[in-house]
């Protein structure tokens, strides 16, 4: 008798679950429609069902209600550009992700190895000064450009050829730009840093805001402020849909090993000396690169059209502090550390403040440099060969630190 009432309670609970189903698919289907009718807007629609936007938007791509969003991300073989990518599959299971880039020595296909399986996510080699490759994908339709497209490397821009700057920073921003225009392609956010506000005295009470006027220093800083007026020039001309970050010095996972904070980490684990620029007392503001992801995320999908974000941490620290924090993390002695010669060119402190994005879109950083470092570190560590694979194929990094 109790199996019996038991199979019952089992069959009534399960109909009651179908029709509740039920109902809710009816529900989902006629707020689709009045979606597609502009009738309402995901968020009411979240607020309806009681669930995340996140959630209604893969729903509805899941059902076919809504076309998945494609999102192009400029450079997304870099060191940032990997990360965001990544995060952005992570977060947005309805969007799909073409990685665009030229596979410079910066790049490194093999930081995506396990985006690959992902079916949202699409490789493709090419230029952004390209236009007419360009143009290929555009005739597919974008939603969305992210340039991290750019030579970065400050050491080659002021010992190599500055003109590879000017092709990618300023030849490539231009192109993408055009290719907004003619396609009317509803968003751009152009990448770029802080080194093109200049510098700031050691002592000196100021620090950059997004009117801070441009006083690039060196010329990879100028290209890139090269770029940066040409949005403003087609935000304001064209009335393009274009917004600029800036960003103080990223670390994290992935990033190229001519960079400071992997190559003193690299080669504190071979016991060599780390090269200290001058006296070692040059500040940079430092953010997690995950942060950074985090950031522009938010200006993608809520930043105003036009504007200019800062994006920082808050972090300035002296190179010769980081130095001997990644000595301290991987048990290694002071007497590792080696003063050389002053860059030309070395700008003495960026300072950066990031209020605009705070008190705007709602956005703080989620790491700690005290917690983000010792993540970064133990990164290095466990992908020693990754680093390896990078200075055997760029033998010559190092004559441009």
């Amino acid at each position: 008798m109790q199996n019996t009432f038991q199979n019952e309670s089992s069959r009534e609970e399960m109909e009651l679950k179908k029709n509740i189903s039920s109902a809710l698919d009816k529900k989902i289907e006629l707020l689709s429609k009045l979606y597609k009718d502009h009738k309402i807007s995901l968020d009411e629609i979240a607020v309806i069902l009681g669930i995340e936007k996140r959630e209604i938007e893969n729903i509805f791509t899941n059902r076919g209600f809504m076309k998945k969003k494609r999102i192009l991300v400029g450079g997304g073989a870099g060191f940032i550009g990997s990360n965001f990518i990544y995060h952005m599959l992570e977060k947005y299971p309805h969007y799909e992700i073409i990685n665009y880039d030229v596979l410079t020595y910066a790049a490194n296909i093999d930081n995506l190895r396990a985006a690959e399986k992902n079916p949202n996510y699409v490789f493709v080699k090419g230029d952004i000064a390209d236009y007419e490759a360009l143009s290929k994908i555009a005739d597919t339709g974008i939603d969305a450009i992210v340039n991290f497209a750019a030579e970065t490397a400050v050491g080659r821009s002021v010992h190599g050829k500055a003109a590879d700057f000017i092709h990618s920073n300023v030849v490539g921003t231009h192109t993408l730009l055009e290719l907004v225009r003619n396609y009317k392609i509803p968003k751009f956010i152009q990448i770029s840093t802080d080194e093109v506000y200049g510098t700031v005295d050691l002592g000196e009470d100021r620090y950059f805001t997004e009117e801070s006027p441009f006083e690039p220093n060196v010329p990879y800083a100028a290209a890139k402020a090269g770029g940066d007026m040409m949005c403003r020039a087609y935000a304001n001309t064209y009335n393009v849909p274009v917004i600029v970050t800036h960003c103080s010095n990223n670390y994290g996972p992935y990033q190229h090993p001519e960079k400071m904070i992997p190559r003193f980490i690299h080669k504190a684990m071979k016991n060599q000396s780390l090269p200290v620029h001058g006296d070692g007392l040059h500040v940079r503001d430092w953010i997690y690169v995950r942060d950074h992801c985090e950031a522009v995320d938010l200006i993608l999908h809520k930043g105003v059209m036009g504007e200019v974000y800062n994006i920082s941490a808050d972090n300035e620290v002296p190179t010769i502090e980081i130095a001997k924090m990644i000595l301290d993390l991987i048990g290694k002695p002071y007497s590792l550390l080696n003063h050389v010669p002053d860059r030309p060119g070395n700008d003495r402190r960026y300072s950066i403040r990031a209020n605009k994005i705070k008190s705007e879109l709602g956005w703080v950083p989620s790491h700690t440099f005290i917690e983000a470092m010792p993540k970064t570190v133990e990164w290095y560590q466990h992908n020693i060969d990754w680093v390896d694979k990078i200075k055997e194929r760029d033998q010559d990094f190092s004559n441009f630190i």
